[in-house]
Order: C-alpha cells, then sequence, then structure tokens
C-alpha cells in the first residue's frame, strides 16, 4: 500500500499493482509531467521492498552473496544483482551501509524470496535479516533542477555529490535521509528516505515547499527510464545474464565467487554476450500513436504500441524482440527497448504489432540527453569504441 494514498488522490492519482505492492501509476497526464521532470524536477513515491541486515558479519555475507562490492563505510551504496546457477538475474539491488546495518532496497515481489533465501544461509554467521519494509517511506526526486529543489527542503548538510552516497539531515521536523541516485531517468535525481509515520509531511514538502516540483507515476517513471536507456527488473532484468544488457556498474569482476559468477566470467573472457539491448524509433505506428491523446487517453497509448515480447525482424530473419515501449516525454515520439542479436546492425527493421510489420529503426541508446547519465545505460566492451 501507499503510504500517502490521501495526498496522491488529491491529484487525481490512477493506482496499479507492482510486484504485489499498490503504487501511482500516473495522475491523469503522464505525458505532461514527463516534460515536468525533463525540464525542472519531478517527485515519485517508490515502491520498494527494504530488508535489513544486521550482525557483525553482515558485509561479509551479503558481499558473497551479490554480484558487486558492498561498501564497508557509513554512507555509501552499491548497485548489485543476485543471480542463478545459470547467471540469470534474479533481482537487482542497491544496498547501502547505513552504520550498524544494512538497507537492502529491491523489487517489493522479491523481498520475501530474498530474505528466506538468505536466512537459509546462514549457518555460524552473525547476521540478522529482517522485512523492514512498513517502517520505510522512499521518494525519488528527479529532473535537472533536482538539486536546487532538495536543497531549498532540506535542513542540516548539502546534498550528497557522489552517486549511491548519502547523509542525514531534516525536512520540516522529520528526519530524512537523502541518497544521489546513479540517474536511473537520465537527470540528476535524489531518493529521500523517512520513518512512515513522517512520509506524509515529506511528500508534501517535496511537492510544495521550496522549488515546486510535479508528481509523477510509474509510467512516466518507465517511459521516462525508457528514454534514458535504463534496464529495469520487471522488463528486462528478470532471468536474463547481466551481459546482455551490458550491466557493467552491477558487476565487480574483481571479487570472490558468487553463484552466478563463473557464467558471467566466461561470457566476459568471450568478449561478447549473444544478445544486446538497443533503442527502436517505431517509425510505424507514430501516426496510430499521434492520433491519441496520451494525457487522456494512457491506455489507448498502449494498444497502439507493440507489446513486450515482439518479434523484430531484419528482413525475413528474426533477430530479437521489444521488452518495453513508450511515447517518450522528451521525444514525443514511440520508442522502444528491444533485446537483438549481437551482431544486429543498425538502421531499418520491422517489428511485429498486432500481426503486421511495421517499419522500425535500431539506434543507439540512450534516445536523450538530460542532466545526467544513467549508470545501467548497456556497455559493451566491443562497442566503446
Amino acid at each position: 500500500m501507499t503510504l500517502v494514498s490521501g495526498t496522491h488522490d488529491a491529484h487525481g492519482a490512477v493506482y496499479r499493482d507492482r510486484g504485489g505492492r499498490e503504487v501511482v501509476d500516473h495522475y491523469g497526464k503522464p505525458v505532461r509531467v514527463g516534460k515536468a521532470v525533463r525540464n525542472i524536477a519531478g517527485v515519485i513515491e517508490m515502491g520498494y521492498g527494504v530488508l535489513a541486515v544486521r550482525g557483525d558479519d553482515r558485509v561479509e555475507f551479503v558481499d558473497n552473496a551479490v554480484s558487486n562490492r558492498v561498501p564497508t563505510e557509513d554512507g555509501e551504496g552499491t548497485y548489485a544483482l543476485l543471480l542463478d546457477p545459470q547467471g540469470g538475474i534474479e533481482t537487482d539491488m542497491y544496498v547501502y551501509n547505513a552504520d550498524e546495518r544494512l538497507l537492502v532496497f529491491l523489487p517489493p515481489e522479491r523481498v520475501e524470496s530474498v530474505a528466506a533465501d538468505w536466512a537459509e544461509n546462514v549457518f555460524i554467521q552473525d547476521v540478522e535479516i529482517d522485512d523492514v519494509s512498513d517502517e520505510f517511506g522512499v521518494f525519488g526526486v528527479h529532473g535537472p533542477k533536482s538539486t536546487e529543489k532538495v536543497a531549498s527542503v532540506l535542513g542540516g548538510p548539502g546534498a550528497p555529490e557522489e552517486p549511491l552516497s548519502f547523509v542525514r539531515g531534516s525536512m520540516v521536523d522529520a528526519g530524512v535521509t537523502v541518497i544521489a541516485t546513479d540517474a536511473p531517468l537520465g537527470e540528476e535525481g535524489y531518493e529521500i528516505v523517512c520513518a512512515a509515520a513522517d512520509a506524509g509531511d515529506v511528500f508534501d514538502t517535496l511537492i510544495n515547499r521550496g522549488l515546486n516540483a510535479a508528481p509523477f507515476g510509474y509510467r512516466t517513471w518507465d517511459a521516462l527510464a525508457t528514454e534514458a536507456g535504463t534496464p529495469l527488473f520487471e522488463y528486462e532484468l528478470a532471468g536474463t545474464v547481466p551481459n546482455v544488457l551490458g550491466l557493467r556498474n552491477a558487476l565487480d569482476f574483481e571479487k570472490g565467487c558468487y553463484v552466478g559468477q563463473e557464467v558471467v566470467s566466461r561470457v566476459e573472457n568471450q568478449g561478447r554476450p549473444s544478445r544486446r539491448l538497443v533503442g527502436l524509433e517505431l517509425d510505424g505506428v507514430a501516426h496510430a500513436v499521434a492520433g491519441v491523446d496520451a494525457n487522456a487517453d494512457p491506455q489507448g497509448v498502449d494498444d497502439a504500441l507493440p507489446a513486450a515480447g515482439a518479434a523484430v525482424f531484419d528482413g525475413d530473419e528474426a533477430i530479437g524482440e521489444v521488452t518495453r515501449a513508450a511515447v517518450g516525454p522528451a521525444t514525443e515520439v514511440p520508442i522502444a527497448l528491444a533485446l537483438v542479436a549481437f551482431d544486429a546492425d543498425r538502421g531499418a527493421v520491422t517489428v511485429r504489432v498486432d500481426g503486421e510489420a511495421v517499419p522500425a529503426t535500431v539506434v543507439d541508446l540512450p534516445f536523450v540527453d538530460g542532466s545526467a547519465r544513467s549508470a545501467r545505460l548497456p556497455t559493451y566492451p566491443e562497442l566503446r569504441a
């Protein structure tokens, strides 16, 4: 459940389920609000699940489980993955060293299984794992003016600068932790963490005090992340080997063994994965999408776009599939992300939409250059030049 439904409702929120948790889908004008985020700043209530890991062996325990090195100092964080033995992604997560505990932010549908799996693997270590999702409110502030926005309402230290570092301060009478994000929307960004009891006051402060910021929901989040070239768990990550997605920011090739590492290292040593993530400009559905008011009829836009899993063809050869599609808030044109054969050329392809082949163009990511660059932007060693 959202912690601030009254405020959401006052702004005309439409809700949806995300991993068993109710989140805001949109406030009635998702594209218009997306432009506000691209130009100024916006605020979203994040739908994370949160685990707390305590005990003297907490850092070593989590570090042995995940694909990236867990920070040892208070105030630092990392982006990491849990993999299965075949190298497929079971979940992504942010791990923050918060003094005497680690706080792990992950998709809500993965909290129970990760907590159970980790608890089963605690033997003689001093480690305690708890689901603390209900204890926190988490709000994202994103946009080129997000630093100015946070500075206008944060009491105490200045906003953190290094991605995934954090500081502690206050907003109104509430204690908050402010995390510098890794720019998943291609813009400067922060996440504000507070006690659940203070969520209403903090959300109101972020929207209405200091520099104004527009509230936005996950429909806008998904579209902005698509423009930024950021792969997301529910669309691209689940079950995929991370090399395929170019998620090099989630991998430490020097750290000790973890489940799935052998597969990841083998693909790395081969020099290239079998597939890669690309952008598609959906030329063939532009006219159909233009005939729908994306702010008034978001479902109508969805119906005009290719569905996840739609086949991508180069001539008569199937080379991949769409993972998600949206109308870009900045570009105002239909775009998509797709997993295609690694050697697929940039340029003209077709996508199957309702059984018909419609023209599209393979392009480099990101679709737009914002005030920051997503740390998850796919990076492939062979394509760096």
